[in-house]
Formats: C-alpha cells, structure tokens, sequence
C-alpha cells in the first residue's frame, strides 16, 4: 500500500498510463495544463510540485483556451497521445465546458480536471462557488454532465480508482472518445488514503480494431454490387484508422470516387485521381456533381452533418446508404445498410467480397471531367482581383462596404490570398481552422498529399480553436511549420495562447484574415433579407445605429506587444513577402491580412437549412423562406 493524498495518487496514476495501437505503444499522457487558482492549487500543484514524474507542466492563459490545445494535440496526434487540463472552481471550471463540448463532438479524447467545493461543504459558499437553492450537491461541474462522454465527482479519495479507470476506459474508446470531466473537490484533491500499489503499476491500454462482421458485410455487398455510379465518402474514422491508403487502393480498385468531409481531409491524397475534394453546403462544384447523381453512399467514418449532406438534400432521394463506422449511433444514420467496424478492416474485408463478385463501377469520364470542371474554376479564383468592373462572388446588398474597405484598408481577396498561400507553403505545413467563411473556402481549395496536415474543428465550429489548435499541432509536431487561418471575429474572441507559444519557444503562423466583423454571418443574414444587423465592426451613427464608419484595429501592432514577429499585408505582394520572412523566423508570427469582404467562395449547389421566419413584413424574407421551403420538401426527412 501506498499512503498519499488523492492529488497525489491522480499525478502518479496518470504517469503510467500507455496506449497500443497495431503494436505500437505510445505514453499517453504527456503533461498538464493548468491556470492555478485557489481550487486546484493547494491540492493538486502540491502534487505536482512534489513529484510529477516524467508529466510535463504547461502554463495555460485561459482555460477554454488550453483544453483547446489539448484538444488538437490529440487530434494530430491520431488520439494516441492527450494533455490534461485542471482548473480552479467557479469560473475556470466553466470556461472549460465550451472546449469539452467541442472535444465530445468532434470525437477526440480531452481529460478534464475542474476543481470542486468542499465535500464537506464545512466553509459553503466557498469563493467562486455555485449555489444551487434546490439542491447543495449542484455545483458549477454538473453543467459538464451534457457536454462529455463521462463524468465523475470524486468527494473520497479511494473514489478515484473506479473514476480513473473509468476515464481511461472512454478516453481509449474509438466509438465513444471525447470530453471526460473528473470533478475534484478541493479538500479531497488533499485527503489520504493507502492505495493499493497494482493502481499505479503501468496500465496499457490497447486501442483495438473492430473486425467486421460478416453478416452485415453480406448486406452490404448485396448494396453495392447493384450501384452503377457510387460514391464514397471519406469521414475522420479514416483518418483516425489510417486508413487513407486502403480507401484509395478501394476506390482505384473499384472505379469508385470518394469525397472529403472536413474531419477526413489528408486522411488521402489530394492528388489522387478519385479524390473530388469537398463535400456538401462547404464543398465543391465536382464532389456535390457527382454526388447528386450517386445511387449508392458509402460513408465510412463519417457522422453525415448537415454540412456534409446539404441538411439530407444533397444525395437522390431513392440512394442508398451503406456505413462502416465504429459507433453504432453514426453507423445507423441516414437509414444506412451498416457495417459497425474500424475504417480500414472493414474496407479490406468489404474489397475482398466486391473482387470476388467481380464488381466495377460504371462511371466512364464523368468524375474526371468533373474535377477538370473544378480544377478551372480554382484558376477563376487565384486570379480573382479587386478593380474595374469588380463584381463580389458573394451578392453584396451592402454597395457601401466594399469600395470603403478597399479604400481605407486593402485590395486583397480572399480567395487569392488562399492560393498563394498553398503556393508558398511548405508541403508538410499543418493548417488549423475552425469558424467563419475559411473552412468553406479550405475545404474547397485546399489540396495536399501530407497526411494528417489538415487540422480543421469543424464538428462545432468553435470561434477561439484557431489559435489554440495550432500551437497543440505544434506540440504534438514540433518540426513542422504550423499555420493558422483565423478570421477578425474568432482573433477578438480568443487568441490568448498565442502568449503561450512564445513562452514555450513553440513557433507557430497566425494569418488572421481581417474583414471588419463576422463576414461569414454577415453573408447569411443578408442572403436571407435581414438588413446589416450587427455583423460588421462599425461605429454607430448619427442614428444611434452601429452603421457608421469601419472600425480600424492594427492587428499587428497589437501582436508585436506579445513578442511576436509581425507584418500587415494590404496588397498580394506585400503578403507574399511576409509569408516568405515568416519562415525565417524563430518565434511566433503573425500576417494581418486585410481581405475584402464579401470574396470568399459562394455555395457550389447545396443547401443548408437555417431557420427562417414564417411571417415578415419583408419581401426578402418572404422570398428566403419560400426558397427554404422549396429545398425542404426535396431534403429526406430523417
């Protein structure tokens, strides 16, 4: 037995734990994250003051902020490697419910430790505590309980034992990984107990591949041999599986072209002959083509968002779906012919029984000339420039925006600055991006043939993951260049760890793109005839109204304050040069970009279903409404 305080068995257990995936072991834990406040630092910095083994200690500057690198740390790490994160009660335990909800949805593991009030609740209410009148047992944490995949209050300290395995036993789960949340009241993180030795002995845990079962497989070939024209979808289980390889080998195999959602992308190779590229309401004009006339789906790894079937109304209403997946809830949706199975055992065994039945696609040209169709395109929007006869590839209701951006701020577009961005980046750059018009615009013109250097949160779409999510891919590859692509509005939200990277000398790029607001929603609301309604950074105006003029901010002079390496780019060519002195750099930089609004790329053929109200003195609404009914009716209902 070994007597120590709960804290202090938590920091050791922690330290032995390892994961097994197709034989290779990998630590699992590699530190903490902690902002220190009265809740956690008496209990558990006693811990790892005294003894935090080989776990390393990170400083975090908000704490939504440090579960988000934690978050990405896993992700590009293929969820075999995580961070914990532990906070002080009260606020710092609810700053964290945002990053846990966006770690739940996107299925990457992310071990949360908010500190509590008192088991004993001698001193309620305790500074920062929560007092729920109807019952004492309510605290702050409960509110985790709807945004995690488990969730434990350790109020003895021989309770952490079934907690932790427990934690463990989810976090390790392929079907089920997400936010764990182990609540830690502050006067037991300090309470001993003898703990049996065998808790702290090295556990590994062994992330195993689902084999697929040969009855479903049967169902699903008898699916698929009949489709003419399918279509493959390629979902985060791909990635997560690495699988990428066996889906191309599946597809060439089989004549059969596959599409990207956002969690799948560099999972296989852009340039891959059977690669559409994007998928859905952010997808392009091949991937939604050739998904319109698609008889069969295959979706592997994918949980069908609304972004990825255009809200249910992308795919004919008479396809059929066929899923590998190893969660049983994703795997039914859709109404899918199901195979409940890791990615790349279940394209393997699926391969095996398409070949003996001598099955091909009956697809000629038409994926080919879809993607040359595409590939034209993309030419359109690297040339796209501001000047004469300029018209905006998003309808601008707003004349007034545009020529007063121009004229005060900058010319570039956004869509050129993307490309000579891919263009000058190096090929195994990892990109990072979560919210507004770039994921759109990333999903449809971003290519590469480097694995896993994809990193977008689009699951929850979380302003405030851009900048934390690209120092956790720095974390978790040093080596590499990080970048990310973070709007105006996501930058004012949250960019507190953009300190953190300076002060662990962990270089990362920001290209914080400028536009003066929130564009993205700015397009949505006028697209649906509401007025300029605060989405765009204004003054007010004689009127009392927030109409007047843009509001100026020197991002890059902000930025220079924190340390890092800075440049403002009004022009492509004052961009070009600052990517170019960005790579000579050692320490953190960041590119303010002033884009013009409203020269992100439009929809290529696929609705997306938003509530529109019913009844409106406005001949705009009336019409959006109208046109969302219409596309309703030709959406499946389920």
């Amino acid at each position: 037995m070994a007597k120590m305080t709960m804290a202090q068995a938590l920091v050791k257990f922690l330290d032995n734990q390892y994961v097994s995936f197709d034989g290779k072991e990998t630590k699992f834990v590699d530190g903490i994250f902690t902002i220190f406040g009265h809740g956690i630092v008496c209990g558990l910095g006693q811990a790892l003051d005294e003894n935090r083994g080989s776990l390393k200690v990170y400083q975090g500057k908000n704490e939504q902020g440090m579960a988000h690198v934690a978050t990405s740390f896993a992700k590009q790490n293929n969820r075999r490697k995580i961070i914990a994160c532990s906070s002080s009660i009260g606020p710092g335990a609810a700053n964290m419910i945002t990053a846990a909800a966006t770690a739940t949805v996107n299925h990457v593991p992310l071990l949360l430790f908010p500190a509590d009030a008192f088991a004993s609740r001698q001193p309620d209410p305790v500074l920062q505590q929560f007092e729920q009148v109807n019952s004492l047992a309510t605290t702050t944490n409960d509110a985790y309980k709807a945004v995690t995949r488990y969730w434990d209050r350790v109020v003895r300290p021989e309770q952490l034992m079934s907690a932790m395995i427990n934690a463990m036993r989810v976090l390790t789960d392929t079907a089920e990984t997400g936010a764990v949340a182990i609540c830690l009241p502050q006067d037991a993180e300090g309470e001993s107990y003898d703990y049996p030795e065998e808790f702290f002995e090295k556990r590994v845990h062994k992330i195993v591949r689902t084999v697929p079962a040969y009855e479903e497989l049967e169902d699903a070939l008898k699916v698929i041999v009949s489709a003419k024209k399918p279509l493959v979808i390629c979902g985060g289980g791909v990635r997560y599986s690495e699988a990428g390889g066996a889906l191309e080998s599946f597809c060439e195999q089989f004549n059969i072209p596959f599409a990207e959602t956002q969690s799948g992308k560099s999972a296989c190779r852009s340039s891959s002959k059977y690669n559409l590229g994007g998928l859905g309401v952010t997808g392009n004009s091949a991937g939604n083509n050739i998904a319109k006339e698609a008889d069969v789906i295959i979706g592997i790894g994918t949980r069908f968002s609304d972004f990825t079937t255009a809200s249910k109304s992308l795919f004919k209403s008479d396809a059929k779906v066929v899923t590998i997946n190893t969660s049983r809830f994703d795997a039914y949706k859709l109404g899918a012919v199901k195979i409940v199975a890791d990615a790349k055992l279940g394209i393997e065994a699926l391969a095996l029984l398409l070949s003996d039945a001598g099955y091909k696609s009956s697809y000629t040209d038409e994926f080919e000339n879809a993607k040359a169709k595409w590939e034209r395109e993309m030419e359109r929007l690297a040339a796209y420039r501001y000047g004469e006869n300029f018209e905006p590839l998003i309808a601008a209701r707003d004349e007034k925006t545009i020529p007063e951006f121009a004229s005060k701020f900058g010319t570039i577009t956004q869509t050129s600055a993307l490309c000579l961005i891919r263009e000058k980046l190096d090929e195994d750059a990892i990109v990072v991006a979560a919210s507004g018009s770039l994921p759109g615009d990333l999903q449809r013109m971003w290519t590469t043939d480097s694995k896993y250097s994809y990193n977008m949160e689009y699951g929850y779409s979380c302003m405030g993951y851009e900048i934390a999510g690209a120092l956790g891919s720095k974390l978790a590859e040093p080596d590499k260049e990080v970048y990310s692509l973070v709007g105006d509005g996501a930058y004012l939200m949250l960019h507190s760890e953009l300190v953190t990277s300076v002060q662990e000398k962990k270089k990362i790029n920001v290209l914080l793109f400028d536009n003066c607001g929130f564009g993205c929603i700015n397009n949505l609301e006028m697209s649906n005839g509401i007025g300029n309604l605060a989405t765009e950074f204004r003054f007010r105006d004689e009127k009392d109204e927030l109409l007047g003029d843009l509001v100026p901010i020197d991002f890059a002079k902000a930025a220079s304050g924190y340390g890092v390496k800075t440049y403002t780019a009004r022009t492509l060519e004052e961009l070009e040069a600052a990517l170019e002195d960005s790579k000579k750099q050692t320490v953190s930089t960041l590119i303010d970009i002033k884009a013009l609004p409203k020269t992100m790329t439009d929809g290529y053929g696929a609705w997306w279903h938003v509530g529109i109200a019913s009844t409106s003195e406005n001949e705009n609404v009336r019409k959006a409404f109208e046109n969302k009914e219409e596309n309703r009716k030709k959406a499946r209902k389920y």
